[in-house]
């Protein structure tokens, strides 16, 4: 992360002045950093499952290293938008630091040890939540969207939380994909894509600037990921062309980099054109993983499974 985390610095940085002249420059490229560091988790499984590399060693290295980067961009974002909502106030931001911690506390000391007796109460049967469970756990998710929102740090983050409070319970998490997972990818996924399409107006770019920008954009993005992965990879005893496999994969961003770009758009540190031009760097670099694996998989002696070949 620490390499396309700092070209995103840097080109948000040199492009503040020029792209976002009003806005705190720190902020606006912080954002902009968390824009380009970010992996995707749930598009990279859903791609080497169609790709048959779960079960593999650059498989299980993709997904690993992209669980890890996951979490650190949460934490990067949350760290970031509590620091853009505290409008710059000391004290404001110690009282945000310290509600934080608290909650943290609570979480951890009275919530885990309360979710450990919900989870034997109302134990998971057959893979199927019992209702009960499901009404406190919704309950749940708004009192701690609640409380982050209140401590500005972007209600989705009081989800996040209550959902690692739940997670380590393998029953329950395999029982509530198939329950709500299926029915948030068929009905809340579209509506979050066509609201995130309709933010994005392709047609602003007008200048010749935008489009510089742009391309700056997605050549920092992709050679930022696929290089310094290559690298690490060799340095690591992959192969030339695994490690090459290695850096398309890490190259993927899809629905993580769509919230990071939709919070920040929210909280006004990115901009109308700047978040089109990251929303087409996040569609460019997602689109671009599967043509670029059916090339780079033969190559590696990797068979496509039929179906995905075309």
């Amino acid at each position: 992360m620490a390499v396309p985390f700092a070209l995103g610095f840097g080109i948000g940085h040199l492009s503040a002045p020029y792209l976002a002249p009003h806005i705190d420059p720190l902020t606006y490229s912080l954002f902009f950093g968390v824009g380009l560091a970010i992996t995707a988790v749930p598009i990279l499984g859903r791609i080497l499952r169609e790709f048959d590399l779960t079960r593999t060693e650059i498989g299980v290295v993709a997904i690993s290293a992209a669980a890890v980067n996951d979490v650190t961009g949460w934490i990067l974002l949350a760290g970031i938008s509590a620091y853009a909502s505290a409008r710059f106030s000391m004290t404001a931001i110690g009282w945000q630091i310290g509600g934080i911690a608290l909650l943290a506390c609570v979480a951890w000391f009275a919530l885990r040890p309360s979710v450990n007796w919900l989870l034997t109460r109302f134990p998971v049967k057959g893979g199927q939540l019992p209702p009960n469970l499901m009404t406190v756990i919704v309950c749940l998710i708004f009192a701690m969207g609640i409380c982050t929102y209140f401590l500005g740090i972007f209600t989705i983050f009081g989800g996040f939380l209550t959902g690692l409070l739940f997670h380590h319970n393998k029953a329950f998490v395999e029982a509530w994909r198939a329950q709500i997972g299926k029915f948030v990818l068929v009905f809340f996924l579209p509506v979050f894509f066509t609201y995130t399409g309709l933010r994005t107006n392709v047609l602003g770019l007008t200048s010749a600037s935008d489009w510089q920008w742009l391309a700056l954009v997605l050549a920092a993005s992709i050679l930022g990921k696929m290089i310094p992965v290559y690298i690490a990879s060799r340095i690591a005893g992959f192969a030339h062309q695994e490690s090459t496999i290695l850096g398309s994969l890490m190259n993927t961003r899809a629905l993580m980099e769509l919230i990071v770009l939709n919070i920040g758009f929210d909280l006004g540190f990115i901009l109308q054109n700047v978040f089109t031009m990251l929303v087409i760097m996040a569609v460019a670099t997602t689109v671009m993983t599967g043509p670029l694996l059916r090339l780079l998989l033969p190559r590696a002696g990797y068979a496509i499974p039929v179906g995905v070949e075309a």
